[in-house]
């Protein structure tokens, strides 16, 4: 049968229910038992009296005798009905079973035992309908769009896809109490910003009606938080979606959750040990395990991750100088390791000649990062890779920066935060003025934060991560980790 002919047999019996006298889509439920409390728990629920609701998964009718599978959030349970006397108004039995349908919500309420066969049941007279569904569910489901633009179906034809979404709670969950038991406050900053700011990274834009001024969804956490440490707070941090208008790919989304931390009277050798037992503490709540397979890789996280220099990486690696790069040599660098897939020979180069000299050096970088097992910290990077770090004090050419780099990505960013107002400001306008030039992706000068870094900002070291770890460490690409995907709308 077609989609069409489903659907048309399920509002004929949706009509004769509706003649019938009964609602097929009641308010409330009775339901005062999960059916996991039955499953788990058989000994101390048999011979009870419960009642049970969920989603009807499959229905077996042999005359008089009917068998239905329940499942609900927690669990799958049997339930037996026998053809007995006359049904109760608004309810169905065994005689008026053929008007449900598997989809179809219900509750029952019986006693429970086992069957003949063994198996556990809720022995039932009748059923209530809560809810009649109008299309079948498939028995397979698994093309890829059609799975991300109905996620609904999704989640209830393979479950994993729901238990994912359990663990990704977990895994945020378990960020806040860490960071909640270690003295933090979360505070929710603002989604719209003037000026945005904390990330290389291209903004979307939106208009406020009220004002009639265009506002930008945020890129970052950072610019507000840090604000707050001016405003007198020692430990904040926020967790909650930003928006990037990048592309799509298995790492990156333009919307996603990000978490972003500052504390006040640290720095970077402080916020690595802080971060990476974080992870480990995250890691554990979440999967149980700090041992993974992602990618080919083999990641052990359960151990002190060594530290490497950026520089050094790029000099071991490339015999590349990045405090007097050679663009040439860059170009050459990444031309070599140009892969097809990505862009035509032609655009690739076009793209290079775009490309800013620290966005080159970045891009080699990356070479290095994508074959790295890890964990490791990779620190101190350039100057000109960091306009809001803080200058090492050892050597002012790189700043107090650190990423953990894991399975080829870089899991995260902290630094010690750079509270020099006049130095800031120079930054900034190093920024505004390659975005200017058409670098979309460069910060924006942003005076009122300047104007608050002159009246005081404490030396702080400030983190940031997003979801993308959990992703990472769970194993698959962003749009399989998120409950609804943002997909092209079809006419």
């Amino acid at each position: 049968m077609l989609l069409e002919d489903y659907r048309n047999e399920r509002l004929r019996k949706l009509t004769e229910i509706r003649e019938r006298g009964v609602d097929p889509y009641p308010a409330k439920s009775n339901r005062n038992t999960r059916i996991s409390d039955i499953t788990n728990h058989f000994d101390e629920k048999r011979g009870q009296e419960v009642t049970i609701a969920g989603r009807i998964v499959a229905i077996r009718s042999f005359g008089k005798l009917v068998f239905i599978k329940l499942r609900d959030y927690f669990g799958e349970v049997q339930i037996f009905m026998k053809a007995e006397g006359e049904t109760p108004e608004g309810k169905f039995g065994a005689k008026e079973i053929k008007l449900l349908d598997v989809g179809d919500f219900i509750e029952a309420t019986g006693v429970v035992d086992k069957s003949q066969t063994g198996e556990i049941s809720v022995f039932a007279n009748y059923v209530r309908l809560l809810t009649k569904s109008l299309r079948p569910l498939p028995e397979k489901f698994t093309n890829k769009e059609e799975r991300y633009r109905r996620r609904y179906v999704d989640m209830n034809v393979n479950p994993e896809v729901r238990e994912r979404l359990v663990r990704r709670s977990k895994f945020w969950q378990a960020t806040r109490d860490f960071m909640n038991k270690h003295g933090f406050i979360e505070i929710n900053i603002p989604v719209l910003e003037h000026t945005t700011g904390g990330a290389d990274a291209n903004p979307f834009v939106t208009h406020m009606d009220a004002l009639d001024e265009d506002f930008y969804l945020r890129i970052s956490h950072e610019l507000p938080l840090k604000r707050l440490l001016g405003g007198g707070f020692e430990k904040v941090y926020d967790i909650g979606p930003r928006f990037r208008n990048e592309g799509v790919d298995d790492e990156h989304l333009p919307e996603h959750i990000a978490f972003e931390a500052y504390a006040a009277y640290e720095n970077y050798e402080d916020g690595m040990r802080f971060y990476e037992e974080m992870m480990k503490y995250v890691a554990m709540e979440t999967w149980g395990t700090l041992k993974f397979n992602v990618g080919g890789f083999e990641i052990d996280l359960d151990q002190e991750w060594p530290r490497y220099k950026y520089a050094d990486l790029l000099r071991e690696k490339y015999n590349v100088d990045v405090f007097n790069p050679d663009r040439e040599q860059l170009i050459n660098i990444l031309m070599e390791n140009w892969d097809a897939k990505d862009l035509k020979r032609d655009e690739f180069v076009q793209k290079l000649k775009n490309t800013t000299t620290p966005h080159l050096i970045d891009d080699v970088w990356k070479l290095i990062r994508k074959t790295s097992a890890g964990p490791y910290w990779v620190i101190e990077e350039p100057l000109s890779l960091s306009p809001l770090a803080k200058k090492s004090a050892a050597n002012p050419l790189v700043t107090e920066r650190f990423h953990p780099v894991i399975a080829g990505t870089e899991m995260g960013n902290g630094f010690s935060e750079l509270n020099d107002p006049l130095d800031q400001l120079e930054r900034f306008e190093e920024q505004q003025a390659a975005r200017d030039a058409g670098d979309n992706e460069a910060q924006m000068l942003d005076r009122d934060f300047v104007e608050m870094l002159e009246y005081g900002m404490p030396p702080a070291c400030g983190w940031g991560n997003s979801e993308r770890n959990f992703w990472l460490l769970e194993g698959v690409p962003g749009r399989e980790a998120v409950p609804f995907p943002t997909m092209k709308r079809l006419d």
